[in-house]
Parts: C-alpha cells; sequence; structure tokens
C-alpha cells in the first residue's frame, strides 16, 4: 500500500494532477476514495472510480506476489486443484433437484448468477443461502456466515425470520431422529437470533456505492474469517441507467468482476449474483436474455436461468464453463 503515485499504471495527465493535489503513495488514494479524490482534482466519479480500481488491483497484485515469495507463480497439478474443489464444499438450498442440478450445491470459490424476470424467486433464493450457509457441520453445512449486499431494496427481514425459524425447526427434527451428542451441542447456538446476527446487510443506492462497498469489502472480510457466502442482490440495476457512456460502464463492471473473483478465491467464499433480463430483439423474434450484455456473461462460472413455462411451473437454466444447458420443472413454488 505504501507504493509510490509514479509508479502506478496511470495515465500521465491524471498523474500529473494527483501530485498536484499532494498525492505521493496508492494508500493515500484509496483513503480518499472515489467521491473525495473527485473533488480533490477536479475529475468526474466514473472516472475517479476507474482509477481506483487500478490502484487496488496493482496494490493487490503486489501484496500476492510478496506473498508467494519472490513474484514466483504458484505451481500445482490438475489433481491437486480437483482436490481442493472437492474439499471446499457446498452450501445447501433445501432444494434437492435445485442441488443436484449444481452437483451439491452452490460451491465455494466460484461466483454463481441467477438471472430471472421479476417475480420467479431470485431474492428468495438469496435470503435462503444467507441462511444455509450458517448450518452447522455436523448438519452437513459449512457453519459459515454471510454479507447480503442490497442495491434494489428487495432484501425482507420478515421473510429471512420464517426461513431461519423452519431451518432451525428442520435441524432439530434431524437431532430428534439421530440423537447424537454433536448435533444437540450444534443446536445451542444455532438459533433464529445467531442467525439473524450473522446476516450483515448492506444497502447500496447507485453503482458508487456499490463498487466502493465490493472494493471495501475484502478488509470487512479479513475482520469476519466466518463468512463463506457473498450475495449481490441485483447486480445490474445501478448501471442500467445514468451511463452515456458504455465503454465506461463496461471498464467499470469488468473491474467488478475481477473483484468479485478474488473475494471468491482469496476468502473461500461463494459469491452469488442476481441479474435481471432484457429483451434481445432478432430478425424474426425477440428473446429474454440476461442483462449486462454477452461480455458480462462471462463473468460467472455458473448462470441459473429461471422461467416460468406455458404451465406456470418455475424451469432452471444452468449455463457453466462448458456450456451445458439443463433444464428441470417445479424446483421452486
Amino acid at each position: 500500500m505504501q507504493r509510490e503515485l509514479g509508479s502506478l499504471p496511470l495515465a500521465p495527465a491524471l498523474r500529473a494532477r494527483l501530485v498536484a493535489a499532494g498525492f505521493q503513495t496508492a494508500q493515500e488514494l484509496l483513503e480518499t476514495g472515489p467521491c473525495g479524490l473527485s473533488k480533490e482534482i477536479g475529475i468526474s466519479k466514473e472516472e475517479a472510480l476507474e482509477a481506483l480500481q487500478v490502484v487496488r488491483q496493482e496494490c493487490h497484485g503486489d501484496a500476492a506476489r510478496t506473498a508467494g515469495g519472490s513474484g514466483a507463480t504458484r505451481k500445482c497439478t490438475a489433481l491437486e486443484l480437483l482436490e481442493e474443489e472437492q474439499a471446499q464444499g457446498f452450501i445447501i438450498t433445501f432444494c434437492s433437484a435445485l442441488d443436484n442440478i449444481l452437483g451439491g450445491g452452490v460451491q465455494l470459490t466460484k461466483i454463481t448468477e441467477i438471472c430471472g424476470a421479476p417475480g420467479v424467486g431470485k431474492t428468495q433464493l438469496c435470503m435462503q443461502l444467507a441462511v444455509d450457509v450458517q448450518i452447522p457441520e455436523c448438519f452437513g453445512g459449512v457453519a459459515g456466515e454471510a454479507v447480503f449486499i442490497d442495491t434494489e431494496g428487495s432484501f425482507m427481514v420478515d421473510r429471512v425470520v420464517d426461513i431461519a425459524t423452519a431451518c432451525v425447526q428442520h435441524c432439530q427434527l434431524i437431532a430428534e431422529a439421530h440423537q447424537e451428542e454433536d448435533h444437540l451441542k450444534a443446536l445451542e447456538t444455532f438459533t433464529l437470533e445467531s442467525i439473524l446476527s450473522h446476516i450483515y446487510y448492506f444497502r447500496c443506492r447507485d453503482y458508487i456505492e456499490l463498487l466502493a462497498q465490493v472494493y471495501l469489502l475484502p478488509d470487512f472480510l479479513s475482520e469476519h474469517s466466518k463468512v463463506r457466502l457473498v450475495v449481490v442482490d441485483g447486480i445490474a440495476f445501478p448501471f442500467r441507467h445514468d451511463f452515456e457512456d458504455l465503454s465506461l460502464r463496461t471498464r467499470l463492471l469488468n473491474g467488478l468482476a475481477q473483484q468479485l473473483i478474488i473475494i471468491a478465491n482469496d476468502h473461500k467464499s461463494a459469491v452469488v449474483l442476481t441479474n435481471q433480463m432484457t429483451t434481445r430483439i432478432g430478425q424474426s423474434q425477440s428473446t429474454l436474455v440476461p442483462a449486462l450484455g454477452e461480455s458480462w456473461g462471462h463473468a460467472a462460472t455458473v448462470r441459473l436461468i429461471f422461467h416460468w413455462d406455458n404451465s406456470q411451473s418455475l424451469m432452471a437454466s444452468e449455463m457453466c464453463s462448458l456450456q451445458l444447458s439443463l433444464k428441470m420443472q417445479k424446483i421452486l413454488k
């Protein structure tokens, strides 16, 4: 963080403004923040955000090289990578069909994107996962905590209470059926109050707040090492208006995607995003596709698309890096 300003890959004109304003190190820039930097050197908030993205990525790369020792790239075999992934575990969804289509649940260290029309159940599933991530290990959970970043104001704490209560009761039934000591001991701390106190909620009202929150999140996660789930409910909403420069939007989204990948890998957490749908007009027909364009479609490891079929039962399609497409009926009510 004490890297000198002159060594950062910034435009010469921008670097000159920063030096004239008295900035000398990367740490000083990051502490100023996008709004303060915009006022200090007379640039737009978008330009300030983009500059801070570059600085933060450079500082993260320096830290990784230092941790790796003499800048050496990590070397491992495909078998070691497979063993690491299998050891990470999954966050179950309490929907057996959906868990099966995901290979066991939402995987840690991966980015999962949930797409669908309004009312199809995206936020509902995210709230369910924020509870499920806290299930004790003896019940098949990961005993973690959750961060919930809300951009649309859709988070309903009353619904979370209902989900958490049902989850605790379900675990109590399992404990009563098996009468194992570790189950009974785990239930002493797995309560409604405990679940609610370990969901960390952040409300972001525009894309500047969202980007700032995501870039500050590693510091928060370092202080809360048990977090195993990061939810961004409404990744598209802040970026679908007030943008005249679409190339700038693309660059900000690419930086956001890279930061989320870093968070997932460094903190062994699952990152779950929800995305809206938009209409693509073709020559003969129009189709609903996930928002933010095709370049954003490569950001997630797994993309789930929820939609209603003609019989009004919910269907899910999964698209992963292998471009598999699966469909399943009646996975959620």
